[in-house]
Order: structure tokens, then C-alpha cells, then sequence
């Protein structure tokens, strides 16, 4: 049992943010940070069960900037 899980997190291309269990497939989307907490939480307590689950769950934003040469 882990007690903390990771997720990556990446801006939608349709507006929003993605984000993507890292070693788990969990896999869940949300308009703002805000929801998108509330959905990490609820795919988490979806995907475990209670004596599994982890304590901490972790966001890593990903951001790709593109700047011209």
C-alpha cells in the first residue's frame, strides 16, 4: 500500500485541465483547479478501497510554453 499517489496535471486543449494517475489508471477532467481537486478525490476514493487508499494525493502541473527562436 502507497500512502501517496501522483497525479499529472495538464491544461485541455478544449479549455479546462486533464489529469492522469502516474502508475494507476485513474484518469479525470474538470473546468478550474478547484473541481478538479474534488474530481482527483473522488476518482482516488472510486479506485481504492478504503484500507488501500493513499493519504496524500499529489498534483504536478505540467505547462508547455512554446517560445519563438
Amino acid at each position: 500500500m502507497s500512502t501517496e499517489i501522483t497525479f499529472q496535471v495538464e491544461e485541455s486543449a478544449e479549455g479546462g485541465f486533464e489529469a492522469s494517475g502516474l502508475g494507476v489508471p485513474i484518469f479525470t477532467e474538470a473546468d478550474t483547479v478547484e473541481e478538479l481537486r474534488t474530481m482527483v478525490r473522488d476518482a482516488v476514493e472510486c479506485h481504492f478501497d478504503p484500507e488501500e487508499r493513499p493519504k496524500v494525493i499529489r498534483l504536478h502541473f505540467v505547462r508547455d510554453e512554446i517560445i519563438a527562436a
